[in-house]
C-alpha cells in the first residue's frame, strides 16, 4: 500500500474515534437522570478497551525482548501481581474499591 493509501486509512480512523466521541458524549448530555449502572457499565467498558489497546501495543516489543516464550507468562504475571497488589492495600488507600 502506498503511502497515501495509509494517511487516508489513518485520517478514516481518526474521524470515525472522534465521531464517535462526539455521538457518546451528546448520548450522556441528553440523557437526564442516567442510571448508576448504565454508567458504570460504560466506563468500565471504555477503561478495559484503552488498557487493552495499551497492552497490545507493548506486547510485540515484550516479545522482541525477551521472546513470545517468556512475554506471554510474564504478561499473566503482571496482570497477577496487579490484582495482587489491588487485594492487599488497604481500603482507605485503594480507590478501587
Amino acid at each position: 500500500m502506498n503511502v497515501t493509501g495509509n494517511i487516508g486509512i489513518a485520517f478514516l480512523l481518526a474521524t470515525l474515534a472522534g465521531l464517535s466521541t462526539g455521538i457518546g458524549s451528546s448520548i450522556a448530555y441528553f440523557i437526564r437522570k442516567p442510571k448508576m449502572i448504565y454508567l458504570s457499565f460504560s466506563l468500565g467498558f471504555s477503561a478495559g478497551v484503552m488498557i487493552y489497546i495499551s497492552f497490545m501495543e507493548l506486547m510485540p516489543l515484550a516479545f522482541e525482548g525477551i521472546g513470545e516464550v517468556w512475554g506471554v507468562p510474564a504478561f499473566f504475571a503482571g496482570v497477577f501481581l496487579a490484582g495482587l497488589i489491588d487485594m492487599f492495600v488497604p481500603e482507605m488507600q485503594n480507590p478501587t474499591i
